[in-house]
């Protein structure tokens, strides 16, 4: 099963803190450009041009405060209606809508060509970048070098800084506007380099899968994305439901999988109390904040969106923005 990394699946890993003192700067950065030097060299051996990569890395440089970001992720703990609150507004659903209508004939010809909804595109690059305004502003090869020095995930790091390079070398974007998150994660959909390089998708043919800037090649990398991971363009990402005083509630979880009309017997019904409807489909039952908390029968487009963040509260957040699109408010 393949991944797509983002910055928000990054930031929902949590890590024991290793702080970086003032004191230990310049150590830090002669030690991180012999580093470089190592990485300088590997790229040769991977068939890199010298002279290019002389020029290119020569600025690169240690950022700290990428370090200190990816070691004091958040801990607290918050519900998901307080997380549906500061990712789903009623803002942000007002300018899903608005985007959603000025690009509706070029989502609607990418979600026919994809076999995905158009919401779904659109509530992802919502969730993702803010409909592009907020990619982030770190130089990318900077960021992942200064990860992988860091040294806790040097393997991940290092594989995502040559995935960078030949982003690069292949001419996608230009040395100046390739800038991401403090993680590495890039442009409107935020993929980190090798997401980009298995998923992007340069649909308007000019020579480059810009995500960056084009919104077809955004739209389109979403898209393409979903559909090589299994969606299913006939179903929806589920629906949110309630429990009945007799729900049997040991087979609750992303790893159960069963018909409707298995989980209308153990006791699962629709939001507004009535049966579940006589389809033949398979879902999940998931408590994101326990039993106390929002129930959803989930469908196998909520498992693709798993692969995209593993955060059942993001998929959850990317379901109810999606939803809301539909409904035009």
């Amino acid at each position: 099963m393949r991944y797509v990394f983002s910055a928000m699946m990054l930031c929902c890993m949590v890590f024991f803190c290793v702080h970086v003192q003032a004191d230990d700067q310049p150590k830090n950065e002669a030690a991180f450009q012999d580093y470089v030097k190592g990485l300088k060299s590997e790229a040769i051996d991977r068939g890199y041009d010298k002279t290019w990569l002389e020029k290119l890395l020569k600025e690169v440089t240690f950022r700290p405060t990428v370090v200190k970001a990816d070691n004091n992720q958040p801990e607290k703990k918050i519900t998901l209606d307080s997380y549906l609150a500061t990712r789903v507004p009623d803002w942000k659903v007002d300018q899903a809508v608005a985007m959603f209508d000025e690009h509706r004939a070029l989502l609607e010809k990418i979600g026919r060509d994809y076999a995905v909804q158009p919401r779904f595109i659109v509530a992802l690059w919502g969730n993702e970048s803010n409909f592009g305004k907020i990619q982030g502003k770190h130089d990318v090869l900077s960021a992942l070098a200064s990860l992988a020095f860091e040294g806790r995930r040097e393997a991940l790091f290092k594989k995502q800084f040559f995935a960078a390079l030949q982003i690069l070398e292949e001419g996608h974007v230009e040395k100046a506007r390739f800038v991401g998150s403090w993680a590495g994660a890039m442009g409107q959909s935020q993929f980190m380099p090798t997401s980009f390089l298995t998923y992007a998708v340069d649909y308007n043919g000019d020579g480059k899968k810009d995500i960056w800037g084009t919104p077809a090649d955004v739209f389109a990398s979403i898209a393409n994305f979903l559909h090589s991971e299994g969606w299913k363009s006939d179903y929806t990402w589920g629906r949110q439901v309630t429990l009945h005083e007799n729900y049997i509630g040991e087979h609750a979880g992303l790893k159960t999988f069963d018909s409707l009309q298995t989980w209308q017997s153990r006791g699962v019904r629709r939001y507004d109390g009535s049966d579940l409807p006589q389809a033949d489909i398979k879902a999940s039952l998931i408590m994101p904040d326990g039993l106390d908390g929002r129930v959803y029968l989930v469908y196998n487009n909520f498992h693709t969106l798993m692969k995209w963040n593993r955060s059942t509260y993001f998929g959850v957040s990317v379901g109810y923005l999606s939803d809301r699109i539909k409904k035009g408010h």
